[in-house]
């Protein structure tokens, strides 16, 4: 087990994921993030920027390239999210901006929060790579950064896989789920 102040590094995270594969799964279970790398786009959507699906160039990078390219060497990358409705403004700026993230080459699913009650879920959002060894995001109350734990303990890791999959499964894909 580690544990790493703050937020990850984006070399950090292009390490992560070019080591990454068979599958990267990301479960989040937020309503409000406060993520300062998203705070100017954030921003922008709030005064009514949104992304133009025909200018790919525009869109936020270099995330997308690096799923793009983990996805085009085989990785699956889905991302899950479980939401309170209705829902939060921030929310709603996540779903506007996800399909940047479906042409990259992620899955992505929403469960309103009210159906997710009989699921077993651990505490923190996560990515769980390969099925076997867990990055749990851990954010302040206001939804800043607050570090990264990771584990691998075949209980955590069945605990985070077990999760992930109740909440796919009973998840509405992105393209069927509208914001309430």
């Amino acid at each position: 087990m580690s544990w790493s102040a703050g937020a990850p590094t984006f070399e950090q995270w292009t390490t992560l994921f070019r080591s990454c594969e068979r599958s990267a799964v990301h479960l989040e279970m937020r309503d409000v993030y406060a993520v300062s790398a998203e705070d100017p786009t954030f921003s922008a959507w709030r005064a009514g920027q949104r992304y133009d699906p025909n200018d790919e160039k525009s869109w936020w990078r270099p995330w997308l390239t690096l799923m793009r390219e983990t996805t085009g060497r085989g990785v699956q990358v889905r991302r899950a999210r479980i939401v309170s409705e209705p829902v939060t403004e921030y929310i709603r700026f996540e779903y506007d901006v996800s399909f940047t993230n479906l042409v990259a080459g992620e899955q992505g699913r929403w469960l309103p929060r009210r159906l997710a009650s009989g699921i077993a879920l651990p505490g923190n959002d996560f990515w769980l790579f390969d099925g076997d060894r867990v990055q749990f995001n851990h954010f302040t109350g206001e939804g800043d950064w607050a570090g990264v734990e990771w584990r691998d303990e075949p209980d955590v890791v069945k605990l985070c896989a077990a999760a992930f999959d109740a909440v796919w499964a009973a998840g509405i894909d992105h393209g069927d789920y509208t914001p309430a």
